[in-house]
């Protein structure tokens, strides 16, 4: 099997929403967006909402972790793949169960009681930085980026 194109993994807690989604799959020029969720991967009413804000030109699958560990490897070479996870943890989930990720685009993370907040758009609590650290020794890039035109930066200098 051919290694898939992944051209990036982004984290958001609100997945594809928004402008976020036609920005990034379009200045990307991905075909398919993957959104690797466990809830959503079952729950057709949050994957229709994800449909409509994507670009005519792109693709969606809804799959779980699990599964697209299994089937990441059959994934065509012209498919460009943005891939979107919810969680660090989840991302960390792909990586270690063998989807090659080299690059992970840390969008969104939402501030609550006890995380630190490392940009406007980021927040981590001390679980998210365990995770991250794992990430970075496996030797995946981490960068906090919003929206395609914001300048991003290394989230391992800020933790």
């Amino acid at each position: 099997m051919g290694t898939p194109n992944i051209l990036l993994t982004r984290i958001d807690n609100r997945l594809v929403h928004g402008q976020v989604g036609m920005t990034w799959t379009n200045t990307l020029g991905a075909n398919l967006v993957i959104v690797a969720n466990d809830e959503v991967a079952e729950d057709e009413v949050q994957q229709n909402l994800m449909e409509m804000v994507l670009p005519e030109s792109a693709q969606s699958r809804f799959f779980t972790l699990d599964k697209v560990i299994r089937i990441i490897d059959k994934a065509a070479p012209r498919q460009k793949i943005l891939l979107v996870v919810r969680t660090p943890q989840d991302a960390l989930k792909l990586v270690e169960g063998g989807v090659p990720i080299k690059k992970i685009n840390v969008g969104n993370l939402h501030f609550s009681e006890g995380k630190k907040q490392i940009s406007s758009t980021v927040s981590v609590d001390a679980q998210d930085i365990e995770t991250f650290k794992k990430l970075d020794s496996l030797g995946v890039e981490l960068e906090v980026k919003g929206v395609p035109s914001d300048r991003g930066f290394d989230l391992m200098s800020k933790i």
